[in-house]
């Protein structure tokens, strides 16, 4: 065989030199390469470091496709004088009969090298005559697998610059929008629109952006009133299914019948009262997304079956048994550690992962006191045009007050003041009178001390009432459904009443 010749090496780099897709240039590069190897078909194939091919070429189309080829062993080259006769050596080919549709379409022997280039490149000489090639021609074949190897690395450096570039730019615009959600600059909706500067606030803000646009399970954690729905709603209007339903349920709310009944729907007759099929929330929030309130109060067996809904994407209605589609986004949220209740055996382990895909912490208000004054302004805002007045000011000394609270109750607890203020100023300006709160001298009773007087009464009118509930909730100024979600929330229990002693005389 020829050895290469500085003219075709010359011509060679000139026509892959500033190429930055060799695949536009690679017939001319074979038929250059035919000149000092003849050949009847030339392939290049490139893989990554995880061994996918990330290139492929070849110089003429009457050649069998393959979807992946890796050559077998670490040699760096193989030379088979006939294909019908000595096969060839690889580890990994799609389709299985690769070989054999080669040696149908003709060919009969091959030279093939392989080369180390940010990864793998394989160059393959495939001619239709018998020992076409010996190892004289290794050199060659790896001199010109040196000129591509050379090519592919240059095109893989401006393609990484390209995708950082690119990526550079995305992260410049995710900023730019976080600034401007942040500051409430885009306000599409009123109080519905997550606002804060602070630095724990943009990381929340740029985490959901992140996840806005994917259809990735979503599980939120924060303290009662830090904004978990407003965040899902929001994730919810930025995403691709935003014309679609936003259904919330939160499920601490209804008793454990209810729930299921809610959640997945009924069959006529599926229990006493049913007069009628009824789709659940999840039938109605088909297409878009279902936010899943104080998740970690769903009841053993709603979990087994929504645990369904997220591996099969598919539910049965109670009653049912027609297999229902499940066309749904999930987010889910909860105040509790939903880890210590897996531990607990209160919820189930499984789901936990499967809701825990991308979780977003919430901070509280206590730890984000910086947003408060951006907080305020925009309640206030929201207030004035539902009412139709004039937005209403802070005096500095209201302004201080409400930096000086704890916040217990979190933003939700700073609307709900903001908003008795309003009605108490009667269109003036807003003074610490009108805020109510109590002073830095006399900090409030922590919520943990509220809930502990909460469980104690509850528990004493339960008692009383002979744990009546009817009757414990109307003592106690409550509905039914709250009163029941007091009870999951302390996990008060009836006492069990000791059996009575069995009688020789009256056996059991």
């Amino acid at each position: 065989m020829l050895a290469m010749t500085n003219d075709p090496s010359v011509e060679l780099l000139r026509t892959i030199s500033d190429v930055l897709d060799i695949r536009a240039v690679f017939p001319r590069v074979a038929e250059i390469a035919n000149h000092v190897l003849p050949h009847d078909c030339l392939e290049l194939v490139c893989h990554d470091r995880y061994d996918r091919v990330t290139l492929q070429a070849r110089s003429t189309d009457a050649f069998p496709e393959f979807q992946q080829l890796t050559m077998a062993g670490e040699d760096e080259f193989q030379v088979v004088g006939d294909l019908r006769k000595s096969r060839l050596q690889v580890e990994h080919v799609d389709p299985p009969d690769f070989v054999d549709r080669v040696v149908a379409a003709g060919y009969r022997s091959l030279l093939n090298v392989r080369r180390r280039a940010r990864g793998q490149v394989t160059l393959a000489f495939f001619s239709k005559r018998p020992d076409a090639y010996d190892q004289s021609d290794v050199p060659t074949a790896n001199r010109i697998a040196d000129y591509l190897a050379l090519a592919v690395s240059h095109e893989q450096v401006a393609e990484e610059d390209r995708q950082r570039a690119e990526a550079g730019v995305r992260a410049e615009r995710l900023d730019a929008r976080v600034r401007s959600v942040a500051e409430g600059r885009d306000r599409k909706s009123g109080s519905g629109q997550p606002i804060g500067q602070s630095a724990a606030w943009r990381d929340v803000l740029k985490r959901t952006m992140q996840v806005a646009s994917t259809e990735t399970t979503v599980f939120l954690q924060g303290e009662s009133g830090t904004g978990k729905e407003v965040l899902a709603r929001f994730i919810h209007r930025t995403s691709p299914r935003h014309a679609k339903p936003f259904v919330a349920i939160n499920c601490a709310a209804l008793p454990e019948t209810l729930l299921e009944s809610e959640l997945f729907g009924y069959e006529r007759g599926a229990f006493t009262g049913a007069q009628l099929a009824k789709p659940g929330q999840i039938e109605l929030a088909s297409g878009g997304v279902l936010f899943l309130d104080e998740v970690s109060e769903m009841s053993p067996s709603a979990q087994a079956k929504f645990l369904r809904v997220l591996q099969e994407r598919e539910f049965l209605r109670l009653g049912g048994t027609r297999l229902q589609k499940a066309n749904v986004r999930v987010i889910a949220a909860t105040n509790r550690d939903l880890r210590e209740a897996v531990e607990r055996g209160t919820f189930r382990e499984d789901l936990y992962y499967r809701l825990q895909v991308f979780d977003i912490r919430i901070p509280p208000l206590r730890d984000r006191l910086g947003d408060i004054p951006l907080l305020a302004e925009g309640f206030l805002h929201d207030l004035g045009r539902s009412t139709g007045m004039r937005a209403t000011d802070l005096t500095r000394e209201a302004r201080e007050a409400l930096l000086a609270y704890d916040w217990p109750g979190n933003v939700r607890e700073l609307q709900n003041v903001l908003e008795r203020a309003t009605i108490l100023c009667e269109g003036g300006p807003i003074t610490p009178h009108h805020l109510s709160l109590p002073s830095p001298s006399t900090p409030p009773a922590s919520s943990t001390d509220l809930s502990a007087v909460e469980r104690r009464t509850i528990d004493q009118v339960l008692r009383e009432t002979d744990w009546n509930k009817s009757k414990a909730a109307s003592r106690l100024g409550l509905t039914r459904t709250q009163l029941y979600v007091r009870i999951r929330k302390h996990d008060l229990q009836r006492p069990a009443v000791p059996a009575s002693p069995v009688s020789p005389l009256c056996p059991a």
